[in-house]
């Protein structure tokens, strides 16, 4: 991704803050992916500074449970890979507060505390309020696993990620 990419994201950011009234006086942080071992071609993180926001105005943009930063990220990858080439495309992390960083975590360990469930039960378990890129992200985790499985279960918004032994995998979606 060119440096132009990376400025267009940042200023489309910018302006949204501002056209929503949040404020005129914000810094965008652009860094690369670094929740991977190999971060990914094109993966960036927009930090919004939180220096000139308010307590409140922070949790207007995070939302409830993530969702305005939820929306506010998928706005952003909609309209700045609008009538790009494949190539030219970017993935786009919105981060505000240490929310991402935070939730990753708590994913990782969720992800982990029903691993081990799953193995040592041999049932499956369920884990809910996941938007679904978390889902997307706990399936590429257990793909290493080879006696583990994962699959979707439900329709939006009561749509939850099943763990399971491989043998007993369901023939659900995933994602």
């Amino acid at each position: 991704m060119t440096d132009s990419h990376i400025q267009r994201g940042q200023q489309w950011l910018k302006t949204l803050l501002k056209k929503s009234g949040i404020t005129d006086d914000v810094e965008i942080q652009v860094e690369l992916d670094t929740n991977h071992e190999l971060p990914e071609q094109n993966s960036y993180w927009l930090t919004i500074d939180k220096t000139n926001l308010t307590p409140e105005q922070i949790q207007v943009l995070i939302g409830n449970r993530g969702s305005v930063l939820d929306a506010i990220q998928y706005l952003a990858n909609s309209i700045l890979n609008l009538n790009q080439s494949p190539e030219d495309q970017g993935s786009y992390t919105i981060e505000l507060d240490g929310y991402r960083v935070k939730r990753q975590g708590d994913i990782l360990a969720m992800a982990k505390s029903a691993a081990e469930e799953v193995r040592a039960t041999g049932k499956e378990v369920i884990i809910k309020s996941l938007s679904s890129a978390e889902r997307r992200q706990i399936h590429s985790l257990f793909q290493e696993f080879t006696d583990l499985a994962t699959f979707s279960r439900g329709k939006e918004p009561n749509r939850h990620l099943v763990v399971c032994l491989a043998s007993s995998e369901s023939t659900d979606t995933k994602i």
